[in-house]
């Protein structure tokens, strides 16, 4: 049995998707990019500031599912540019104790939605 997870305090879907998804005890999560919950807005100061955007909504999603970032068991990332890789990671690590981060992928794309720079999307369970 899947339940749809949603919360105002990230950015509703834009097509035909949710948030997330949680199967038993496994949440899965969309790919969320730097748009403000609140506005619609892409918060896009500089690549620091767009992936804590992100990580900020992600932040909400797993909240709507009672989890943390602790449930997390892996990520994907996708960036547009592999240059910016050391500035997203600094940002991503904050949200992670490094003894039990996740698992992990980072992948440079042609293009993201919205034309964004960086979609991390997530994997968890309770």
């Amino acid at each position: 049995m899947k339940k749809i997870i949603s919360t105002s305090k990230a950015p509703a879907p834009i097509g035909p998707y949710n948030q997330a998804v949680l199967s038993g005890n496994t949440l899965y999560t969309s790919g969320q990019i730097a748009l403000h919950p609140e506005t619609g807005e892409l918060v896009m100061g500089d690549i620091k500031t767009e992936t804590k955007q992100v990580m900020e909504n992600m932040k909400a999603v797993l909240e709507a599912a009672d989890m943390t970032f602790e449930n997390v068991i892996k990520t994907s990332i996708f960036i547009s540019d592999m240059h910016n890789f050391a500035q997203i990671n600094e940002v991503y690590g904050t949200y992670f104790d490094d003894a039990t981060a996740p698992a992990r992928e980072t992948v440079e794309v042609a293009n993201l939605p919205k034309f964004v720079n960086v979609e991390i999307s997530m994997i968890a369970i309770k």
